[in-house]
């Protein structure tokens, strides 16, 4: 649909759609220069293949242990400013990664990297699942494919910038001062980034911030600590008391399949995410430089993918767009594997950047199709467990395989899985009667 088409904004609405586009903005700074360059660093360290892992598995099991009471809390606040606070806490990790080199020596930094991932991850599961809820309240739905391509356009544009700038620092200047910096740019695009969430106004205008905004925002994170570790020592409520803890009417009727299919999703995308650093640096022998230009090449055709990509899930559905674009990811793990230089590692970074940007879309518009608008919070608690749960156990089972196979062939196994995973969510997705007309 063109925008000369879609009715017009309200102010409000205009002054979110722009907030949201330079949040995204900003967190491409971080996406291009800390993200992308973590695991790295840790592999240069000397991380095993199950430190990889845990990088992603730790996280994850705290997200399990907190998703479910972290969504019923949401339940009674405001979207928006639960996901300014949560992603404030969050995102002051990446200072602390910034400084981590002159705390600790040496291998002992890779331990005090799992630890400040495990602790970003306490206020990260709020930040999860608001965000997705938060974003379907402040964007209406004939505007989300719109704003969602936008978005995805330019996390491309500067994390493809940034990763070429991290590329070059990381090559010119002494190790660890290489990735200090590089971190401390990407500090700095996490906070700013946090900065336009907290710009965001819901449909009922809260208040904006005033000075003191960081010292109630940690009173407002510590109570919400105390609020979920009560409530899971309380006894269950008596019948009509109240919604249980554990939303299980959620899973039914089409959303229970759909979120199975987003498990194995992520299961599989997830089995092959640690392999990647390990492959590039011990097997391809990539240089920082190298795998900067790889990340620039994803990141760079993800946008010029997003700015057709959207057409995709208009003409065929949400629900075609996603099941294809799950079945080509794959290919991404089958073509690294293949590769014998840089050249067939930037060939892949292509390749996986035009079907990223198909496939985000279609994870997001698909998710938000399901989810009733006056239920937003449970159902999006149920989908961060369902990621979670993925990420834990393809975390494990990826490290796993490369012990077993070797880093090659895993790889190509986790090409024929996410194959699989694709196939899934065409069983697994039911259309319905609008869908099945169509």
């Amino acid at each position: 649909m063109s925008t000369l088409l879609l009715p017009p904004p309200t102010a409000v609405q205009r002054a979110n759609f722009r907030d949201l586009y330079l949040d995204v903005a900003w967190f491409g700074v971080l996406s291009g220069s800390a993200m992308s360059f973590l695991s790295v660093y840790a592999t240069r360290l000397g991380a095993s293949a199950f430190e990889i892992g845990l990088l992603n598995a730790g996280p994850a099991v705290i997200n399990l242990l907190i998703t479910l009471p972290a969504g019923r809390w949401l339940e009674e606040r405001s979207l928006t400013q639960a996901t300014f606070l949560s992603s404030l806490w969050h995102r002051l990790g990446y200072v602390m990664l910034m400084i981590l080199p002159w705390l600790l020596a040496g291998p002992a930094q890779v331990s005090g990297i799992i630890w400040v991932t495990l602790a970003m991850s306490l206020p990260g599961t709020v930040l999860a699942i608001s965000f997705n809820a938060m974003f379907a309240e402040v964007v209406p739905p004939e505007w989300r494919g719109h704003v969602v391509g936008r978005r995805n356009a330019l996390i491309a544009i500067t994390s493809t910038l940034t990763a070429l700038l991290s590329g070059r620092i990381l090559d010119r200047l002494a190790f660890p001062l290489n990735y200090q910096l590089v971190f401390a740019i990407g500090a700095l695009g996490a906070l700013m980034s946090s900065y336009h969430l907290g710009r965001l106004r819901p449909r009922s205008v809260w208040p904006k911030l005033s000075n003191d905004a960081v010292r109630r925002g940690w009173r407002a994170f510590a109570h919400w600590l105390g609020t979920w570790r009560s409530r899971l020592r309380q006894k269950p409520r008596p019948h009509g008391g109240g919604k249980p803890l554990l939303r299980l009417d959620v899973l039914s009727g089409a959303f229970g399949p759909l979120l199975a299919g987003y498990l194995l999703f992520y299961t599989f995308q997830y089995t092959a995410l640690p392999l990647f650093p390990l492959y590039n640096v011990r097997e391809l022998k990539l240089s920082d430089g190298a795998i900067s230009i790889g990340s620039a090449l994803f990141n760079a055709f993800i946008m010029l993918g997003s700015l057709r990509m959207g057409v995709i899930p208009r003409r065929l559905g949400n629900r075609r767009a996603l099941w294809i674009g799950a079945l080509l990811f794959g290919q991404y793990p089958l073509l690294l594997g293949l590769a014998r230089n840089s050249l067939m590692y930037w060939a892949a970074s292509v390749s996986g950047g035009l079907v990223w940007a198909l496939l985000t879309v279609g994870l997001i518009n698909r998710l938000m199709e399901r989810v009733p608008e006056d239920d937003r919070p449970a159902h999006m608690a149920w989908h961060n467990v369902a990621l979670n749960l993925g990420i834990l156990i393809g975390s494990f089972l990826g490290p796993a395989m490369g012990d077993w196979l070797g880093l090659r062939t895993a790889l190509f196994v986790s090409s024929g899985l996410r194959l699989l995973a694709g196939l899934m969510f065409k069983v697994l997705d039911r259309p319905d009667e609008a869908e099945d007309k169509s």
